[in-house]
């Protein structure tokens, strides 16, 4: 009996991730090639080829058995003309990806957003499974969002969407990354809590922090802070908290939106503290949203491990080719 086989990719981050999985989404092989030092979006392309057929090579599989690939990018999409718009942290900008990796594989490529795969992957298979309307929130070195309605990823008219790290919250606030101030991601990010904790060792507020990562922001992690409120470093729990009170302030603007039944919280931060998110997250928003609402929605941790990008892009890739054929 013949079989299709899937490919997918993860572009955050600091390896590109190829996996090779089987039609029932059974993971078969796995390859990782650096994107720090890359020179450009034609190298990166190149890099992209050479670990998928990487990992085609370990699991046995030739190029034209693949069904098809999805590719979960670090920025926005053109979903249908499969170009990544824009990847700061790779420097890449209108890329055909689509294009580069069909003509090399002969089979069709499904670009999404990778924050939209994650929230898609929790909808398939983990902690959302089964929602009719699932929104996910991911607070990282910035803060990315998605949202699955009725099984589809919601997208913009021209372009992945969902940017809920840049929702105004604060009236002149901190500036922000993409030079306005006092976007979400301002409040509640990790490079946020990690400047605001950093100070607070410096000033002797932190103790524990203090003994295990000094104040070095490169060294402040997720699990770091975990341990020292854990330790008793009050202070770094209080900024944490209200981080967690800003997300939340978000959430509630995209529950007076969208009405979801289910919040997925995810990523390092919510991993390693996952009941202080969740409880203070969905306390604040259930206070500010409009009272038909306040019992409406659930806010629950991301299940999945950081596989839950690629196989999410596999995932939709699978549903969009269908419906394509069909």
């Amino acid at each position: 009996m013949k079989q299709d086989y899937w490919a997918g990719f993860d572009l955050g981050g600091t390896k590109m991730l190829a996996q090779v999985f089987d039609e029932d989404l059974k993971k078969l092989s796995s390859s990782k090639t650096e994107t720090e030092g890359h020179r450009g979006a034609e190298d990166g392309l190149e890099r992209m080829i050479q670990t998928l057929e990487e990992a085609l090579d370990e699991a046995g599989i030739k190029r034209k058995e693949l069904a098809g690939v999805g590719v979960a990018c670090p920025g926005p999409v053109d979903p249908d003309n499969g170009v990544l718009l824009q990847a700061p942290n790779l420097g890449w900008k209108n890329t055909p990806v689509r294009k580069e990796l069909e003509n090399a594989f002969k089979s069709p490529v499904v670009l999404v957003n990778d924050v939209d795969a994650g929230v898609y992957a929790e909808y398939k298979f983990g902690s959302a499974k089964g929602a009719r309307c699932v929104v996910g929130l991911f607070p990282g070195t910035g803060i990315g969002g998605g949202a699955v309605l009725n099984g589809q990823i919601i997208e913009g008219a021209a372009s992945s969407c969902m940017e809920i790290g840049h929702i105004p919250v604060l009236s002149n606030g901190p500036f922000c990354g993409c030079g306005k101030r006092g976007c979400l991601e301002t409040m509640a990010s990790r490079l946020a809590i990690g400047a605001a904790v950093s100070m607070a060792a410096y000033r002797g507020q932190a103790p524990h922090l203090l003994a295990a990562c000094g104040t070095g922001l490169s060294k402040i992690k997720s699990g770091k802070i975990a341990e020292a409120i854990e330790a008793g470093d009050s202070a770094v729990e209080e900024i944490v908290r209200e981080a967690a009170y800003w997300l939340g302030i978000g959430t509630a603007t995209v529950i007076q939106l969208l009405a979801p039944d289910t919040i997925v919280l995810g990523g390092g931060l919510v991993q390693a503290m996952p009941d202080l998110w969740v409880t203070e997250v969905q306390k604040t928003a259930r206070d500010r949203v409009l009272p038909t609402y306040r019992k409406a929605f659930k806010v629950v941790p991301a299940q999945l491990a950081d596989d839950a990008t690629v196989l999410g892009s596999v995932a939709w890739a699978q549903s969009k080719i269908a419906a394509k054929d069909d």
